[in-house]
Parts: structure tokens; sequence; C-alpha cells
């Protein structure tokens, strides 16, 4: 069992749908079959090991983190009697868990030891295995992962968030527009920037930038690496082809005091979504 003190039960509600983090094994379970769903049958990633045989996205790195779901409280089971359903979810591992665990699973594809360094006196909270079910996959899902998200980044007094992106497919040649975008309209300054792990590079400017339409990179680009622009996200130097998820990954940087003002724009102040998670 899990529990987060100072943390309200319901981070936030959206009609039927409601934020909360796991506080169960069975409810990480759940977690993981969804993730199992989007990431290898829809998806198409390539189930290994356990993961194969119990249908569930296993990963050594869940037992350290929390995780949010977004539940359908309206949703009822094949008998017709009211069942809550887990839609979405997002997993979140902070800086001080992961120290005594190994580090961050991004440290598997970029070195990310130099920007710790630069700044050892911040909290990172690294995001990752975000997914949404295929058929609540709106704009209202994202919001409210982003909702819970924030209320629990204020909770723990977060500085920095970060995290491995996907875009899908593993030709970066196919994914040149979106990629070459990133590299030369959102890249990280200097004291934020992050390299791929020597050996798994793949270049990012592909094209140049004269060749790069702005509107058409927007839009080649998944809902969550889009959600991530709009708050002001930046990007590492490079990215890395995962060839059991089906993707190429770019590092994502997001220091909260930079879009802060960005994310109240766009799904209200933090004091608003407090409000509406305690409602």
């Amino acid at each position: 069992m899990r529990d987060e003190p100072g943390l309200p039960h319901v981070l936030g509600r959206s009609g039927d749908l409601e934020i909360r983090l796991a506080t169960t094994k069975k409810e990480i379970r759940r977690a993981q079959r969804l993730r199992f769903k989007v990431f290898y049958e829809e998806g198409g990633a390539i189930a290994q090991g356990r993961a194969a045989l119990v249908r569930r996205d296993i990963c050594r790195f869940d037992k350290y983190c929390d995780h949010l779901l977004v539940f359908d409280m309206a949703a009822r089971n094949s008998f017709g009697r009211g069942k809550p359903k887990v839609v979405g979810t997002y997993r979140l591992l902070r800086r001080e868990i992961a120290e005594r665990h190994g580090g961050f699973y991004s440290q598997n594809e970029f070195d990310i030891a130099p920007l710790l360094g630069r700044h050892s006196d911040k909290n990172f909270l690294e995001l990752g295995r975000s997914c949404v079910h295929a058929k609540y996959r709106s704009k209202r899902v994202i919001e409210l992962l982003w909702r819970g998200l924030w209320t629990y980044a204020k909770h723990y007094h977060v500085d920095v968030l970060i995290g491995c992106a996907s875009l899908p497919g593993v030709n970066p040649l196919k994914l040149a527009l979106p990629l070459s975008f990133l590299h030369h309209q959102a890249s990280a300054d200097a004291e934020w920037q992050v390299v791929p792990l020597h050996g798994r590079a793949v270049p990012m400017a592909i094209l140049e930038k004269t060749a790069v339409d702005a509107r058409k990179g927007v839009a080649a680009l998944p809902p969550l690496v889009k959600a991530y622009l709009r708050v002001g996200a930046k990007f590492g130097n490079g990215a890395v082809v995962d060839t059991q998820f089906g993707t190429v990954d770019v590092f994502t940087i997001m220091p909260l005091a930079e879009i802060e003002d960005r994310y109240i724009a766009y799904f209200g102040s933090p004091d608003d979504v407090k409000d509406r998670a305690a409602a």
C-alpha cells in the first residue's frame, strides 16, 4: 500500500474522469496492463520475458516510482456493474528516489550525469511511460494528466521535469521533419543540454533550418510532445532509437520556473487545480 501524506486522494476531476496516485500493487498492475495494450498490442513494441506471459508492461523501475492514474468512474464491467477503468497513466520518479535505486530510467539512453552535476541543488522529476487508452485520447484526458502532474510536482517542490519522449518509428529519416523542428526551434540552452550515450546517438538536425516549415513540424509531432512544447519544453541534442518499443526517443527538459506562466495560461493556475482536486 502506498500513501503520499499531504496530497489529496483525488488530484483532479473532469466529468466522469478523475486522476489520483496508485496506492496499491493492484493499481500499478492495472497501469502496466494499459501500457501493454498501448505500447505492445497497439504500438508494436516487442514483449520480452515475463511481460509477454502476463501481458503487462513490466519494468524494474515501477516498484520505485509513483504512478498517476486517470479513471473513468462511469465505466462498467461485462455484467453491467460499475467498475472504474484505468484509461491513462504517467510514471513519476523523483531524484531522491532515483539516487537510492540506481538512477533514472532515461540514463539508459542519455548521458544526464553532467546535467545533474550542474544542478546538484535542484529537485528533478522524471516523467515516463505516459499513455492513454485509444478510446479516451482527448485534450480533456491530457489536461487531467497535467493537472495531477502539476499538483504532485508542487507538493514535492520539484524544480525540473525531465524524461524521454518518443516519436513513433525507428527510421530517423522518416522523422526528419519533427526531429529537425525540435532541434532548430526548441533546443535546450547549454546549462540544460543533454546528449545521448556514446554509440547510441542519432542526429536530429537532418534538415537545414531553412527547410523546416514550423507549422508542419508541429503537426508531425505526437500529442504528448506537442503538450510539452505548449508549456515551453526544450530538448536535448541528439536522439536514440529504441528498437524494443519501435520509437525514436528525444530528451525533454522543463524547468518549472520557466514553464509556469505558460502552464497557467493553458491549464489554469496551480491554486485553481488544487481547488478542483479538493472539490
